[in-house]
Formats: structure tokens, sequence, C-alpha cells
């Protein structure tokens, strides 16, 4: 089976999951068809909305020991998660960032933050602007790359130093293009990376039925209003760019970004290792003892 059909499946039976699919995909029907630039108004604003939406989550509690700091950022907002002493996080050291993906929040990050705590480093954890804790309605990748950079540019203010950055799925594609660009950090993990951003747009054009035109009129629009083209963000223009060791951490079963894609960065980055998986999927291996151990002891 192919890379795009695979990953196609996967994201109709997201999509098809939830009833407001068929109207939206109506709509955007309707009007590609009789209003082209409306059409494209309602198309760039479904693409940059993370699903599942974030105040479902909004109400689940945070550990007791963990304290939140909030930014401004952009339009939107950075939501940090810090451990306390009492959970087991050193008072000072370096610190290691870890970051969600797409429609993902920083409590995912969790099982690492414990992984990492018991190797005696200080895990901070990041919810993306309109994702988790953080405001804001939409976001999308060069907004993810942005993000991380200001991160770590705000932690050093602070004279915290970011031994590591963690980051899964298209915080992955985020991080190695930031990496590229020259991120003060020493080593970086790209859990499950994308390696072609453009593939989305047509994954979500199939999705909900917009036709060719449309779709090269919503990746235009992106690339215009971010100031930068999506090829940018692919492994063979990132990858030889990144100094740091990297460690690649993919599933060979992987259904929504193919195996081959965290193949292809662990080819493009000089310093790369990949660690293959089997059976954990795309999320699974956020809560994989091994994986964790295996991330933790790179980074320690």
């Amino acid at each position: 089976m192919s890379t795009t059909t695979t990953a196609l499946q996967a994201t109709s039976d997201f999509y098809a999951s939830n009833p407001a699919t068929r109207v939206l995909r109506l709509a955007l029907g309707t009007s590609q068809r009789l209003w082209p630039a409306l059409g494209l108004r309602l198309a760039y604003r479904l693409f940059g909305t993370p699903l599942p939406p974030r105040w479902l989550r909004r109400d689940r509690p945070w550990p007791g020991t963990w304290t939140q700091e909030r930014w401004a950022f952009e339009q939107a907002s950075l939501t940090l998660h810090h451990p306390t002493p009492a959970e087991g996080a050193p008072a000072e050291g370096a610190c290691v960032l870890l970051v969600h993906g797409w429609g993902g929040h920083a409590g995912q990050m969790l099982p690492l933050a414990q992984a990492l705590m018991a190797q005696g480093l200080r895990p901070v954890l990041l919810d993306l602007p309109a994702h988790g804790q953080s405001a804001g309605r939409v976001s999308n990748l060069p907004q993810f790359a942005r993000a991380i950079e200001y991160t770590l540019a705000r932690l050093a203010q602070q004279g915290q130093v970011v031994h590591g950055v963690v980051a899964h799925s298209l915080a992955a594609n985020a991080l190695a293009f930031a990496a590229a660009r020259g991120l003060p950090t020493q080593r970086v993990v790209l859990l499950a990376p994308p390696a072609s951003p453009r593939e989305y747009t047509r994954l979500f054009a199939q999705v909900f039925g917009l036709h060719e035109p449309m779709r090269a009129a919503l990746q235009r629009r992106i690339e215009a209003r971010e100031g930068i083209v999506m090829t940018q963000f692919e492994p063979h223009a990132s990858g030889p760019r990144i100094t740091q060791p990297t460690l690649v951490v993919h599933d060979r079963g992987d259904r929504i970004n193919h195996f081959a894609d965290g193949a292809a960065f662990a080819q493009a980055i000089p310093s790369a290792r990949l660690l293959a998986t089997d059976g954990l999927g795309h999320t699974r291996l956020l809560r994989d003892a091994q994986v964790m151990q295996a991330v933790a002891d790179f980074l320690a």
C-alpha cells in the first residue's frame, strides 16, 4: 500500500468520525464551485485548525506538582509546564524541551518527562499555539518552528540552558527546520516526523473534496502568508544543515507519517541515528517504556 493511500485512509477515518465533516465538505465543495474566493478562505481556516479542538482537553487537570508559565506569542500564546522538585525534577541544571505534535497537547509528553527526570534532567513541556492550554484558534508548521525558536531564546534569556529538544510528528518537522537554522541546543530528537508537508495539503484536499486548482491555491496562500515554501521543510533541504547529534524514532507501522519519512530524515542528517520500532504506531511510541528509556539515554 502506498504512503499516500495509507495516510489518506487514516486521515479520512479521523475526520469521518466527526459528524461536522459532512457539513464542512459540502460547504467547501459548494463554495469552490460558486464562490472560489470564499472557498479558499474557508479551506485556509479549516486547514489551520487543530483537531480535535483543544477545548475538549481544557478541563483535564495537571499533576499538582507541575507549574505553568504563559507567554504571549504572535496572536496567541505559549504555555510551558515545569516540574517542581516535589515531582522529582532537579532544582537546577540543563533542561530538555518537549513538544507535542499537531492536534496534540503537552500532557502526551509526561511519560518521557518522567524518564528524563530519572536521568537527572529537567523537562519543560510546551503547549504550542491553539493547542492544550495555550490561546489561539489556528496554527501551522512555520509557526511551530517559530514557537520552538522563540521558546529557546526566552529560556536562554532567563538563564536556562536547553540541553536538548524532543518533538513529535509535525512539531518534529518544525524542530528539524529550526535546528537547520542554528537552534542553540546540543541534541535533537525527532519522533515520527513527516517528510513532506506538501502532502498534507493533498490529503486535506482529498478528504474534503477540493479540486487541484483549489489545493494549489491553498498551498500558495500558506506559503505567501508565512513567507516560506513548503519544500524548505523537507529532509533534503533541512537535514544536511543540522549539526547536532540527532535521534530519529519511527514505527514501521505508523499510519499517519510513513516509516520512510523518518528514514529520510535519518539519512539526510549527517549525525543522525534511526531507532525503528514495531507495533507502536504514531502515538503509542510516546508511552512505550523502551522508547522513553532510549530517548532519555540519548539525551543524558
